[in-house]
């Protein structure tokens, strides 16, 4: 037995919804396989993956407690629910792990 959502437009089951998700799961990967050339670096937050070229890391002690800020330019976010993931700058403020993978250089 599957649930259904009902609205003023129609109804969507559970199945639609999960299958729709999918498709963008798809087609965000298919986005970040063709983009990933252009870039340098992959970093990762608890919150966020993304891909640039110019990353900057910065640690800070306050209290006796660290935390860590990221700055990204020309950045590609990995979020299905974002419009545009390519993105001008980005400031991240973080107190969990920050992952920064310098990607291979590719061969042309």
């Amino acid at each position: 037995m599957s649930e259904t959502v009902t609205s003023e437009v129609g109804s969507v089951s559970a199945e639609d919804l999960e299958r729709y998700e999918t498709e963008i799961e798809l087609a965000l990967y298919k986005e970040y396989r063709d983009v990933l050339p252009m870039f340098s670096y992959v970093v990762e937050t608890e919150r966020r993956f993304y891909l640039t070229n110019d990353v900057d890391l910065s640690t800070h002690e306050d209290h006796g407690r660290v935390h860590y800020e990221l700055e990204l330019n020309d950045a590609w976010v990995w979020d299905m629910y974002r419009p545009a993931r390519f993105v001008k700058h980005v400031r991240v403020f973080t107190f969990k792990d920050v992952n920064i993978e310098e990607l291979a250089a590719r061969d042309i």
